[in-house]
């Protein structure tokens, strides 16, 4: 698959494993990115402008192949335009398509392990017990003040 960037607007079917037979309609525009699918049932058209889109991106599919994507936040919004197994070729349909959108060209994700799970019960552990945060720390520095040589007026019942 290759779509070629000087023809817009152009329009087929990628793979989509959450849409009604794992199939959803793109339409590419200059401006914007259509992307039509159906789940349960339920027809859904989604406008996308073609500036909220973070870049154009390399991504490994199996062994040497590869796909130039247009890479968004929500992955599901993530669409392919071209898969090749020559690398020269996806960097020039990269270029093209860059400059056509003006949008950057992103560099290669390397898969990372996740970063372990923080547990709560150690975050939270230095923090003052929950009866004790409405009342104010002690000062233990400051001494009280000591009046001497002077009369005391006590109050005896």
């Amino acid at each position: 698959m290759r779509l070629d960037p000087l023809s817009l607007p152009q329009a087929f079917d990628a793979h989509d494993v959450r849409a009604d037979g794992n199939v959803r309609r793109i339409e590419i525009h200059r401006e914007r990115v259509v992307l039509r699918r159906a789940i349960h049932g339920m027809r859904m058209a989604v406008n996308v402008r073609v500036s909220d889109f973070l870049g154009l991106a390399l991504r490994g599919l199996d062994g040497d192949t590869q796909v130039l994507v247009l890479a968004h936040r929500d992955p599901s919004l993530t669409i392919p335009l071209a898969v090749s197994a020559d690398r020269a070729e996806l960097e020039a349909a990269s270029a093209m398509w860059s400059e056509i959108f003006a949008l950057p060209q992103l560099p290669e994700e390397k898969h990372r392990a996740p970063a372990p799970r923080r547990r709560r019960r150690n975050a939270i552990r230095e923090r003052r017990p929950k009866f004790l945060v409405r009342r104010r720390a002690g000062d233990n520095s400051r001494e009280l003040s000591m009046h001497r040589g002077e009369r005391e007026i006590i109050a005896r019942s």
